[in-house]
């Protein structure tokens, strides 16, 4: 088989931790997709919808990015892959400006100090994203890996190194709503995953298109109009899958268990504390979820 390469290197900034990155890719024990291994990440893709594996090598200062398509990658530009590479590694978030401006505040100063240069990872696409923050809807991470396990699987999309490749909207569709139970989804789920896959196809849901620029109350609008889906999966797919900071995730458990801690709050922190605490570092909202999701990931090594 024909395989095509793009290739780019992009410089690191100065405090990157491509740690951050590997971890979240690593969430999968089996490997069917992704492979994460001492500094080199390989995921299985869709390029155009081609089978293809994108490989990310961290060297110190810099990142060479690779994409090896099945065939034909259309477009030698490699200006998509620059554009690719820098989103999931979270290259462009302004979290310079958050680190500065809360340095000194009492509570989140520690945690800037212990994870310091900490940036969001990022899916592929905001398909990606978005779904998966419907598979873990109230489920373990343990078991929503489980079932995005059985979903990419039953996709079959395969690049030639054996990666699997994460379904787009249109393998979504097609595998209807008995495969998509079969896979361990519920008939709950199962709808949202394909009504959100239908109206991706009919650009009722342009979620490609919102990479040029994000129009964050349009599309939480119309996320939210999509049964099934809520203010946490809102918040959750803006921010793995756009790279958008402002989301205020006080619906996520662990964020309100982390914020009990920060806080030394004798009982649980409810959805509405969380939310008004949350209020005050906007636009960088969400990055202070992402922290105490550190913090905690950090404490229960």
């Amino acid at each position: 088989m024909s395989c095509r390469r793009l290739r780019c290197a992009i410089p690191l900034p100065r405090r990157f931790r491509p740690d951050d990155i590997l971890a979240f890719h690593r969430r999968d024990p089996q490997e069917v997709a992704e492979r994460a291994g001492m500094g080199v990440l390989e995921k299985g893709i869709l390029w155009h919808g081609v089978p293809s594996r994108l490989t990310f090598r961290f060297q110190p200062g810099i990142v060479e990015a690779e994409l090896a398509v099945d065939g034909d990658a259309g477009s030698s530009d490699e200006v998509p892959l620059e554009r690719l590479t820098r989103r999931m590694l979270g290259l462009d978030q302004g979290i310079d400006g958050f680190e500065r401006k809360f340095s000194r505040h009492p509570q989140v100063a520690p945690l800037i100090k212990r994870n310091r240069g900490l940036r969001v990872p990022v899916a592929a696409t905001p398909f990606e994203a978005l779904t998966w923050a419907v598979t873990g809807q109230q489920v373990s991470v343990k078991a929503a890996v489980a079932v995005r396990r059985k979903l990419i699987v039953a996709a079959g999309a395969r690049h030639s190194s054996g990666l699997y490749c994460y379904p787009d909207a249109g393998r979504v569709a097609a595998l209807g709503e008995e495969k998509l139970r079969l896979a361990g989804y519920s008939g709950a789920k199962a709808a949202t995953l394909l009504a959100v896959a239908r109206q991706v196809m009919d650009r009722s849901l342009p979620l490609d298109d919102w990479l040029a620029g994000l129009p964050a109350d349009q599309a939480r609008e119309r996320l939210l109009a999509v049964r099934g889906i809520g203010p946490w999966t809102v918040d959750y797919t803006l921010l793995r899958g756009f790279g958008w900071l402002d989301g205020s995730l006080h619906g996520d458990v662990a964020v309100r268990r982390g914020l009990q801690g920060l806080l030394d709050m004798p009982g649980k922190v409810g959805e509405a504390q969380a939310r008004a605490w949350l209020s005050a570092f906007s636009p960088w909202r969400a990055l202070v979820a992402a922290h105490l999701w550190a913090a905690r990931s950090s404490a229960d090594e």
